[in-house]
């Protein structure tokens, strides 16, 4: 079996990365994690994906002159590996226009919430400010709204006595390494029967 040939973004500690990648080292996985990349230098998945053998890359966009120039640089990174589907992880980056138009419907990425409810930050607190009886997280194709596209799956949790953002959090991120791998190779899966599977083309 051919596998389609995936990238992770992340700024931080990558623990939704982990997850993905060591789903993809199963037989039957059908994407093969081939790059993990961060905006940031220090983000501690680089690390660990280095240390499972995975290649790394380390893009500042704080050294280059616009949001557009860093995902002019990103994308090319990506073409230049091959790269199928990239997968976000915790990239603190809201996409461009032009990133989108070339990766649009192979970008996914996995949201604190239950989407439609509290896209963008603090979702966390903001469950537990409005009283809710349950939070979760999203797994969805990425468009240029934030946090919007079609869903491909969806986990809930109930919100309990006494929770905190922090309490809440640490329950919804066990569900986000549940359904994030198997929402993405359903995803994969669907985009070689409709016949997307192939690399970008550079330029």
């Amino acid at each position: 079996m051919r596998k389609a040939r995936l990238a992770v973004l992340i700024s931080g500690r990558g623990s939704n990365m982990l997850s993905l990648a060591k789903a993809a080292q199963q037989p039957d996985y059908p994407a093969e994690l081939m790059l993990v990349a961060s905006n940031k230098a220090d983000a501690g998945g680089l690390e660990t994906a280095a240390g499972m053998g995975i290649e790394t890359l380390a893009l500042s966009h704080r050294t280059f002159p616009s949001r557009e120039a860093f995902d002019e640089a990103l994308s090319a990174e990506l073409k230049a590996r091959q790269i199928e589907v990239v997968a976000l992880a915790g990239f603190m980056r809201i996409l461009t226009p032009g990133f989108m138009r070339d990766w649009e419907g192979r970008i996914v990425n996995i949201h604190p919430s239950l989407l439609p409810k509290y896209p963008g930050l603090h979702t966390h607190e903001r469950a537990i400010e409005a009283g809710d009886a349950e939070a979760g997280c999203t797994v969805h194709v990425v468009t240029e709204l934030l946090d919007d596209g079609p869903m491909l799956a969806q986990a809930r949790v109930p919100v309990l006595p006494g929770d905190t953002p922090d309490t809440l959090a640490a329950r919804v991120l066990a569900q986000e390494h549940r359904i994030y791998p198997e929402a993405l190779a359903a995803h994969v899966r669907n985009m070689v029967a409709k016949g997307l599977a192939g690399a970008v083309k550079a330029g």
